[in-house]
Order: structure tokens, then C-alpha cells, then sequence
């Protein structure tokens, strides 16, 4: 394994953290600590507790992660007030 390599897994928002970090438990039940990658950040991806997402983590430091892909739900959000619409008069 070449030194640039990272490995992916797979898991679910626990818990939202201070500074844009949150607590994420992996397939195999692991909970690591993960910040948002930089192009969720630009593109203003927000994450919250119950989104599954995709982990980055080098093999050298297993309890810390970079959140690179939040996955889509197949159903919408429940809860929360529709758009407002405003209208021209």
C-alpha cells in the first residue's frame, strides 16, 4: 500500500460536533471522529445526524475520517415548513 493511499468505508451521522466535526459509526460499528472535505464546504453540502455518508481515512490513523460524499435519501426530509410563495401583485 503506497503512502498516498486512502481507504473508503461507509457509514451514518451519530452526532454533530463544535467547529464542522461529527461523530460517525461505520459499518463495523467503529465511531471516528470526521470533519467535511473542503469541495462539500465550497458547494454547501450540509450534513446532519442520520445521513449516510462515505469516510476517507488513512490507514495510519483509524479514529479520524474526511467526509467525502453524503448519500441522497430516497425519501424527503419529514418535518420542517414548506417554501414560502410569494406572489406579484
Amino acid at each position: 500500500m503506497a503512502k498516498e493511499d486512502l481507504v473508503e468505508f461507509e457509514g451514518m451521522i451519530v452526532e454533530l460536533l463544535p467547529e464542522g466535526r461529527f461523530r460517525v459509526r461505520l459499518e463495523n460499528d467503529h465511531e471516528i471522529l470526521a470533519y467535511t472535505a473542503g469541495k462539500m464546504k465550497k458547494n454547501r453540502i450540509r450534513s446532519m445526524v442520520g445521513d449516510k455518508v462515505t469516510v476517507e481515512m488513512t490507514p495510519y490513523d483509524m479514529d479520524r475520517g474526511r467526509i467525502t460524499f453524503r448519500h441522497r435519501d430516497a425519501a424527503p426530509r419529514i418535518g420542517g415548513s414548506p417554501r414560502p410563495v410569494y406572489r406579484r401583485r
